[in-house]
């Protein structure tokens, strides 16, 4: 096994043999199994281990066996512990989640903090099998069916193609020893069930059925591949960049089909992953929306615009502007400069008076009743019917900024100056304020 180990690295991990790596040790058979590995391949790395203080003393006991296991190999261990019952009554998940969740984000602190190249987790055929067959269970798509990719920025996972059966011969033949978990025997835990019960009953369907498992999800990752590309090609052409969103013509979204996988395919990488929800946004009225984590997507009239979350208090954020000040760079980059003449104002250029404003001005969002007075009109008008007038998406909308002195408006920026700052006959000083959108 070590010669096809040494083959694998070499093949499709070649960064790991010559940087640092950092190697998640629970003291169980699969990550002993890597860790000599690694030590024979002549790996330079550390070994991690979380004692999640679940098992009393034989948490302990991990702890300790792998700090031997460390020494014995002549590797740096580095050993944390967490409370992880508190974790779960704090966020209300379980067991195996907090756990998770824990571990991945000590390691990613680690890599941070250590500058190892990256995590190599323990992993192997039969805990892909697993996966498959949990979200088989649950409902998945090809990407839930592709399971455990070998590598992630952060990630490599070098034992994936090996079975558990090859893990187990390797540290007999090697006289290795290692942590047993009594809770891995525990079949209340669907990974646990399905290990004990569900994968040795497919393995007596094939003798080969391992094997077999593997050549299958190999073309499915090839199917992957081909699918990504062509949604990429898709919404190159449908996602038009505009101030910072995208504009997305629901007319082209509607011919395409099958409609639920491309907008599957289109929108799951911005967290939206519901297609009977996203289906359903195209028929909607103007002015809803969903939210992922991470971005908002909202129907406007015969489009979709697509943006990143702003933080909750973004909205309500001041900005300001000191007489003396003469450049801005949050939230919109500015220049204020006194210069000796105007000239014409364009959607990133406006002439005032400066000594019609008051200061110090400021830079902030438009709210609710909101009105100026647009340059060249007589009378103010409410923002609200200047953006419906002027046919602004709800999108932009929702980003734009004001230049206000005091309650006044002096400009809603790149869109239209106000009346009352304009240049005068009798205007004694000129600013040129221009903005970089």
């Amino acid at each position: 096994m070590l010669t096809k180990f040494k083959a694998h690295i070499d093949l499709n991990f070649p960064l790991l043999p010559n940087n640092r790596v950092l190697i998640a040790c629970s003291g169980g058979l699969d990550s002993v199994v890597l860790s000599h590995l690694c030590h024979a391949a002549g790996l330079t790395f550390a070994i991690a281990h979380c004692n999640f203080r679940l098992r009393g003393r034989d948490s302990d006991a991990d702890e300790a066996f792998v700090k031997e296991l460390a020494q014995q190999l002549g590797a740096e261990v580095l050993v944390t512990h967490f409370d992880t019952l508190g974790f779960v009554n704090q966020q209300k998940v379980s067991v195996q989640m907090a756990a998770r969740e824990l571990r991945y984000t000590w390691f990613e602190e680690l890599l941070e903090t250590h500058g190892f190249e990256k995590v190599l987790t323990a992993h192997h055929l039969d805990d892909a099998l697993e996966t498959f067959l949990i979200n088989l269970s649950r409902g998945t798509g090809i990407d839930g069916l592709t399971g455990m990719p070998e590598q992630t920025e952060t990630i490599a996972r070098p034992l994936l193609k090996f079975s558990r059966v090859e893990l187990l011969a390797y540290a007999k033949a090697n006289g290795l020893t290692w942590r047993e978990d009594a809770s891995n025997a525990d079949v209340k835990y669907l990974r646990n069930k399905i290990r004990a019960e569900v994968v040795p009953a497919l393995k007596e369907l094939h003798p080969n059925f391992l094997e077999n498992f593997k050549k299958s999800i190999g073309y499915l990752d090839q199917s992957a591949i081909i699918a990504e590309n062509h949604i990429a090609q898709i919404k190159d052409t449908l996602f038009l960049p505009k101030n910072g969103l995208f504009k997305i013509a629901i007319g082209r979204l509607k011919e395409l089909n099958p409609l639920e996988g491309y907008l599957y395919g289109l929108f799951k990488d911005y967290g939206f992953t519901d297609w009977e929800n996203l289906t359903d946004l195209l028929g909607a009225m103007s002015g809803k929306y969903m939210e992922s984590s991470t971005h908002k997507l909202l129907k406007d009239r015969e489009y979709l615009w697509l943006s990143p979350l702003v933080g909750t208090t973004q909205g309500n954020e001041t900005y300001t502007i000191a007489r003396e000040d003469t450049k801005l760079t949050e939230p919109i980059p500015m220049e204020l400069l006194e210069v000796p003449e105007r000239n014409e104002n364009t959607a990133t250029i406006i002439y005032v008076d400066k000594n019609a404003l008051k200061y110090p001005l400021q830079v902030r969002k438009w709210k609710k009743g909101d009105y100026f007075y647009p340059l060249g009109f007589k009378g103010k008008k409410k923002l609200a019917k200047f953006f419906k007038d002027e046919k602004v998406p709800v999108a932009l909308k929702e980003r734009q900024w004001l230049l206000c002195s005091g309650e006044d408006i002096v400009w809603i920026i790149g869109k239209r100056a106000d009346e009352r700052f304009k240049i005068k006959d009798d205007t004694k000083v000129v600013l040129r304020i221009e903005v970089k959108l």
